[in-house]
């Protein structure tokens, strides 16, 4: 992977999306995306010795100074210039809205009434323009994997926390390769069944993580707005920086072309008859309006967000957060 032409065709989610094993995924796109940056994969990642420090369990043994045990006969490990004591919480919605899709052979089988709180999907004889073949929780967890496997690379300690309308999983974060490969797995079986509940949720994580960290939130954001704003506050008084990815799908940001629909509730499985021509502007007005009033507020209370369709390309989102992670430094 030298060639940086060819880095983009690692980075296709559709071509991630057929691969198998989500160590390998993470891998690829974070190799990929590196790759159209730099001739070699991992240049710009080198680190200097600094220090030694007491080996802690989990530490990586190939960081265990010998000589100092030869001599000593305690256990030591090489602390480099690069490390450092951030802890990264990558925080995924896997509620029913995020399992959409717009693509593929179900091109209308999820919708989103974006300026309301249902999620609706139907049928229509019109040709619907083919997008990502991810839902957004794929294509959220795939992200959420690549950035994973880039924030130990740098040696940060890395956690997951899955959610609905309750937490469902919580990895603590530590890094090493094993605490990746645990993040890897939950993120390779997650099936969302459940509604949305967001506020509750972040607010029980914000009163988990005290001290000072990095908090990486996938979701489309599809609940009540000030519930959700006062809950990313929560993570900002307690002095986390935040970074949010709204993940959405080309159909739910631009809405349907074509001839009436049937619209079905995912969660609820309420049925509405829809003429999609007659709704698009205001649709596509008051989505733009909903992702308006996230970006203004997240502004205020600096919050980094980045908004991303699931058409897009997964190097788009890891610049933005390399971009984040420069101001950090």
């Amino acid at each position: 992977m030298t060639d940086t032409t060819d880095y983009k065709k690692y980075l296709d989610p559709s071509v991630i999306a057929r691969l198998s094993n989500m160590e390998l995924k993470a891998r690829m796109v974070v190799e990929g995306f590196i790759a159209g940056l730099h001739k070699s994969p991992y240049h710009g990642f080198s680190v200097e010795f600094a220090e030694h420090r007491q080996y802690m369990p989990g530490d990586d043994l190939k960081f265990i100074d010998w000589k100092i045990l030869g001599k000593t006969e305690r256990y030591y490990v090489k602390r480099f210039e690069e490390e450092t004591n951030l802890k990264t919480y990558l925080l995924l919605d896997i509620s029913r809205s995020m399992d959409f899709k717009s693509g593929g052979n179900e091109s209308l089988n999820n919708m989103r009434k974006g300026f309301f709180k249902k999620y609706f999907s139907g049928e229509s004889k019109e040709t619907i323009p083919k997008s990502s073949d991810l839902t957004k929780l794929e294509y959220s967890s795939y992200l959420a994997a690549s950035l994973a496997y880039l924030m130990l690379l740098q040696r940060d300690a890395i956690s997951l926390t899955t959610y609905d309308t309750e937490i469902r999983s919580y990895i603590p974060p530590h890094s090493t390769k094993a605490n990746l490969r645990l993040i890897l797995k939950e993120l390779s079986k997650i099936e969302p069944v459940n509604k949305t509940g967001m506020a509750g949720c972040l607010n029980e994580i914000a009163d988990k993580v005290r001290k000072r960290g990095l908090v990486i939130l996938f979701s489309d954001l599809f609940d009540e707005q000030k519930d959700v704003i006062n809950a990313l506050k929560h993570f900002r008084y307690n002095k986390n920086e935040v970074i949010i990815f709204q993940i959405l799908d080309p159909m739910e940001i631009n809405f349907l072309d074509g001839s009436p629909v049937t619209l079905k509730d995912m969660e609820t499985n309420e049925e509405m008859y829809s003429q999609p021509a007659a709704m698009q502007k205001i649709y596509r007005e008051s989505i733009q309006e909903f992702i308006q009033n996230y970006r203004t507020e997240c502004i205020k209370n600096n919050i980094e967000f980045i908004t991303l369709s699931t058409a897009a390309s997964f190097d788009t989102a890891l610049l933005g957060y390399l971009n984040k992670r420069k101001k950090l430094i």
